[in-house]
């Protein structure tokens, strides 16, 4: 049976005015979307329609936080991720963002707090380490930093980045010959990663092994570390 033209015209207009109605969460994916596209201001646009449909939707407040981390505003950040656990206390990845914020902004005990409360509830959950682990590392608290990053590893023996943050707390320590260990693993893991490297070689040179510590400086360089320049310029001549 053939619809006149007119008959179609007046069903789309109909259809027109009937309109479109977007749900909470399809206004999370859209945002999320955008997000990737890095439109951080236009996804915060969609997650504030998400919470104004629905206000209880702790992942609309995560999303929205991380659109604002983006665009360096972490009182905002904070802000969202306190609904957010308010809303569901046992959100862990909330738990971690805002940690991680808190160490951005210096606030190092509050994300230790945020990192434990993440573990007891997760205590497998490889992030919450790190990122304790990263705060107890500002507050030069090095022995537990590595404590922390060891758990990561005990989770996952193939983290060569991890690997590389427990060669950092070690070289602060300082135990620079235990640092070229895991350096080395991090490196053995993962040979293009340029911080590791950076890492070894200024540990080599403390350590009096200036040849070997510049090559390694070199190869940072190469993998694109470029403020090891500067270090060869002052320690390499």
């Amino acid at each position: 049976m053939k619809i006149s033209h007119s008959l179609l015209l007046i069903f789309l207009l109909l259809a027109a005015s009937t309109g479109y109605s977007q749900t909470a969460l399809e206004y999370i994916d859209q945002g999320i979307a955008k997000g990737k596209l890095h439109k951080e201001s236009e996804a915060i646009t969609d997650f504030n329609k998400s919470i104004k449909i629905d206000p209880k939707n702790a992942f609309a407040y995560y999303n929205r936080a991380i659109s604002k981390y983006n665009l360096a505003d972490y009182i905002g950040v904070i802000a969202d991720l306190d609904t957010a656990l308010e809303i569901n206390p046992k959100y862990t990845l909330a738990l971690c963002i805002r940690g991680n914020t808190k160490i951005v902004i210096n606030d190092y005990a509050g994300a230790i707090t945020d990192g434990t409360k993440a573990i007891e509830i997760d205590p497998k959950n490889p992030l919450a380490y790190t990122i304790r682990g990263n705060a107890k590392g500002n507050l030069q608290d090095y022995n537990g930093a590595i404590a922390d990053y060891m758990k990561v590893i005990e989770l996952d023996p193939s983290d060569a980045y991890t690997y590389c943050l427990i060669g950092n707390a070690k070289s602060y320590l300082p135990d620079n010959a235990g640092a070229i260990i895991d350096f080395t693993k991090a490196i053995e893991i993962d040979p293009e990663n340029a911080d590791s490297y950076y890492g070894r070689g200024l540990a080599k040179i403390i350590l009096d092994q200036k040849d070997g510590g510049c090559l390694d400086l070199r190869k940072a360089i190469e993998l694109g570390r470029t403020e090891a320049y500067e270090t060869i310029k002052e320690l390499c001549q």
